[in-house]
């Protein structure tokens, strides 16, 4: 399948950014909560720093400086709908972030990530694998990847991080293209049970 997969979509390109906390920002709102929770935030913490972007295209805005975030207090982000554990990991990120930056490799990106408190294997997958384009990235403690590779790669309709990991072994130096070639042809693992509810901590 990994083979097919491959030649299917032989085209498709893992590039380097070279930017870790525009991705990290991204990451941090996205742990523990849906998508839509998580662009929503996003969107919202872009449009209230209303970075603008150069050239004539307006009022397209970039995102917050790293200084301006590590200066604002939790409260700011609360009616984005970011409670205070994800907006203090942000706040605490942001400030750490020229370090982050002068990482030399994703060896050793994942280790300065991963030392702030708040960011675990998850999060610093997912920000080595689009700024570093690392292609071995693996996001452990994803709520679907586990499932979606058990599945296409076994049969199995769930599989926990160890399971995925196993199934993965084989790919080994390129586990994260895998899992991006799974994405890529629309594969998922049986959906059970109802949808994660869309909540708001903006009214907490």
């Amino acid at each position: 399948m990994v083979a097919r997969l491959a030649r299917e979509h032989r085209g498709l390109r893992m590039p380097t950014t070279g930017q870790v906390f525009p991705r990290l920002l991204r990451a941090i709102f996205e742990q523990k909560v849906t998508g839509k929770e998580a662009y929503r935030a996003y969107a919202a913490t872009v449009r209230h720093f209303r970075e603008p972007a150069p050239g004539p295209l307006q009022p397209l805005l970039l995102p917050p400086e790293p200084a301006a975030v590590a200066a604002t207090p939790y409260w700011v982000f609360h009616p984005f709908g970011v409670e205070q554990r994800r907006a203090d990991t942000l706040r605490r990120a942001a400030a750490l972030a020229e370090r982050l930056e002068r990482s030399a490799d994703t060896v050793e990106a994942t280790r300065r990530l991963t030392a702030i408190p708040g960011i675990g294997p998850w999060t610093a997958a997912e920000v080595v694998r689009i700024a570093y384009g690392d292609p071995d990235a693996v996001s452990v403690g994803d709520y679907h990847i586990p499932n979606t590779v058990a599945w296409a790669l076994a049969g199995e309709p769930r599989g926990d991080d160890a399971r995925m990991l196993a199934l993965l072994a084989p790919f080994a130096g390129h586990r994260g293209r895998v899992c991006l070639l799974l994405e890529a042809a629309g594969i998922q693992a049986p959906k059970y049970g109802p949808r994660a509810p869309i909540r708001s901590f903006a009214r907490f």
